[in-house]
């Protein structure tokens, strides 16, 4: 029995309780009725041989049996905390032995009063019941133990001092049975509580198997950010509206994005930026007319409105929300006020992406026109996307070397009149008939992943024509904001140089401000790497941006060119003369050269020229031509070219 012993004790935990609770109310109530039925039916069989008073424990018996049936029934157990559930079970340990030594005095009691068919009875009763009450309790094996002692040990005593002729075989057989039987109940024991335990096993793994469901399901559909929906959620929400039959009201799709979300970051750090988006996205789902939205990434939502909305409707609905979203933001002590541009699309198409590009569309003309307008995706703008997707299409498919050309425009040094350079100007055309300038295509160079390959193309082409080792010339080119951050752009850059046999000295790389803003401390680094490497750097249309001042100090610059809205206004803006004599006394101090172009006048020549530039191009100097043409023509002079793609 030892092998058993650490069997004969339950479980501990609440799992185990609630476990061998469930298994007693499965077999309590059938212990309790065979009792009921044994006990009646001896005091039946007692009935007018044994005192009466004796023979009428039994109806008491029966009852208090039916009660405890009732407490333990599975439904009434169910429902009972775990706490009452252990002390129930405590109690049956500590109440079955007694109740089961009462059973048995009863019936010794009326032993006597008995002929021998009743004593047959009796011995046939408290075998069967002490049977089924050790193997009803085979889960709760302490109190089939002290069934065991209760019934057998005072049965046997009994027999042997009445000198029944049989009593020690029975004895014998009742104490051998017994044993076996409370042997049955630890294996039993041991088996329930290995499936126990398995079953618990079980369980933990299908919760955390849950658990983790549930937080890829978070991950997968929930914003880090806001709490709300990502990208992936609103997207799935706009399909499932997609899916609905054709006679369903399909919602307004609005894209909105935040104007001046990064001077947030810049100036206040990413912590102001992260509140100012989970903001925003509080107040969008406060909208009564938005039915779903998510962040689709950075500082852009996308936005469902209702669809019962006309287009009038729709565009007052999203100007109260873009109103509500210029509402102060509190961070920090500090006020935030930042409004967004929202772009509006009727979700008809067969897919989300259709929808979505459509929406980006009205969105993108909406920045255009800044102070966070509002503008709904139309015909006509259909017409321009489908002409764009084609273009895009043609510029992706096409061999950029097949489809490219150069041209020349000259930079003159007015103080002597000589041409001091050369700006190149490329042309894509997606037939050899139309050319585009690059204006129209680079914005499809850099969504086709393609300006790397341009840039490339440009500059060896433009060292091949120009021949600078030859003629002299000094070539620069104009660099596509994703080049200026690009890994590797020195070496690559290098390379074609060396390759074509001219000094890095000899090439101007020009970049403009909004390649700057993109990623600003790469792109420091990546001007500082080309100026390692030998080249020489340009900043292009400044004055644009509102960041240009603190860039002249802290950017490796050979040159600047002025804006060509600035030039335009030299010759009749005081204003603008102010500004540019400002910018070229700035430049003069940092040691930085300063040049104009767009110069279509004499009157804009001159107010450049007394603002102390002297470095100018324009249609009043010279067109662009093909390299031969311009070669041909300003062979005679002092050349020093400037080349750019732009």
């Amino acid at each position: 029995m030892r092998r058993y012993g650490r069997h004969w004790q339950q479980r501990p935990g609440d799992a185990f309780t609630e476990a061998y609770a469930l298994s007693v109310s499965h077999r309590a109530p059938l212990l309790y009725l065979v009792v009921i039925f044994n006990t009646l039916l001896v005091a039946g069989c007692f009935l007018g041989t044994a005192p009466l008073a004796l023979v009428a424990l039994a109806p008491v018996m029966s009852i208090v049996a039916a009660q405890r049936a009732f407490h333990w029934m599975p439904d009434k157990v169910a429902l009972r905390p775990v706490e009452q559930l252990r002390t129930d079970l405590m109690g049956m340990q500590r109440l079955g032995g007694w109740a089961a030594l009462v059973f048995v005095s009863w019936s010794l009691g009326l032993y006597p009063y008995g002929d021998s068919g009743q004593r047959e009875l009796l011995h046939f009763v408290i075998a069967v019941t002490m049977f089924s009450a050790i193997l009803g309790m085979a889960n709760s094996p302490q109190t089939a133990l002290r069934f065991g002692v209760a019934f057998t040990l005072p049965w046997s005593l009994f027999l042997l001092a009445t000198g029944h002729p049989d009593a020690r075989a029975i004895a014998a057989a009742q104490v051998f049975i017994t044993v076996i039987l409370l042997a049955m109940t630890q294996i039993q024991h041991r088996d329930f509580v290995r499936l126990e335990l398995s079953r618990q096993l079980l369980v933990r793994r299908e919760r955390q198997t849950a658990e983790l469901a549930s937080a890829h399901y978070r991950q997968a559909t929930v914003d880090h950010l806001t709490g709300g929906r990502n990208r992936r959620a609103i997207l799935a929400c706009l399909e499932d509206y997609l899916a609905a039959p054709a006679q369903a009201v399909r919602p307004w799709l609005a894209l909105f994005d935040l104007d001046g979300f990064k001077h947030v970051n810049d100036t206040y750090g990413h912590a102001a930026g992260d509140h100012v988006l989970s903001v925003v996205n509080q107040r969008i789902g406060a909208s009564e007319e938005v039915t779903a939205h998510g962040r689709l990434g950075g500082d852009e939502f996308a936005i469902l409105f209702d669809g019962a909305f006309n287009a009038d409707e729709v565009m007052v609905a999203a100007k109260v929300l873009s109103q509500a979203i210029r509402e102060p933001i509190p961070f920090n002590g500090a006020t935030l006020r930042l409004f967004g541009s929202i772009g509006l699309f009727r979700a008809e198409g067969s897919t989300a992406s259709t929808c979505l590009e459509r929406a980006d569309a009205a969105l993108y003309k909406a920045k255009e026109l800044g102070d966070g307008a509002i503008v709904a995706f139309g015909p006509d703008d259909e017409v321009a996307l489908q002409r764009r997707i084609a273009v895009m299409r043609q510029f992706n498919d096409c061999a950029l070397e097949d489809r490219l050309r150069l041209l020349y425009q000259p930079i003159f040094d007015c103080r002597d009149g000589r041409v001091v350079g050369m700006e190149a100007l490329a042309r894509w055309s997606p037939d050899g008939i139309e050319w585009q300038a690059p204006g129209e295509f680079l914005a499809i160079a850099d969504a086709t992943g393609r300006t790397g390959e341009l840039t490339r193309l440009v500059l060896a082409r433009t060292l091949a024509e120009c021949r600078p080792w030859e003629t002299g010339l000094e070539v620069s080119i104009n660099l596509a904001a994703r080049d200026v951050v690009r890994e590797g752009l020195a070496e690559t850059i290098a390379a074609i140089v060396a390759d074509a046999g001219a000094s890095p000295s000899s090439v101007m790389l020009e970049v403009t401000e909004r390649a700057l803003q993109i990623d600003p401390k790469r792109a420091a680094a990546q001007l500082i790497a080309l100026r390692e490497k030998g080249f020489r750097i340009a900043l292009d249309d400044f004055g644009a941006g509102w960041s240009s001042l603190s860039q002249l100090r802290d950017l490796p610059l050979d040159r600047i060119k002025l804006d060509r809205q600035l030039v335009g206004a030299l010759s009749s803006d005081p204003g603008a003369r102010a500004v540019t004599g400002m910018i070229v006394a700035l430049a003069w101090q940092l040691g930085i050269g300063c040049s104009i172009e767009g110069v279509e006048s004499e009157a804009q020549a001159n107010a450049a020229r007394a603002l102390g530039i002297h470095l100018m191009q324009g249609y009043h100097f010279g067109r662009p031509e093909p390299a031969a043409e311009a070669l041909r023509v300003y062979a005679g002079l002092s050349l020093l070219s400037a080349v750019s793609i732009g």
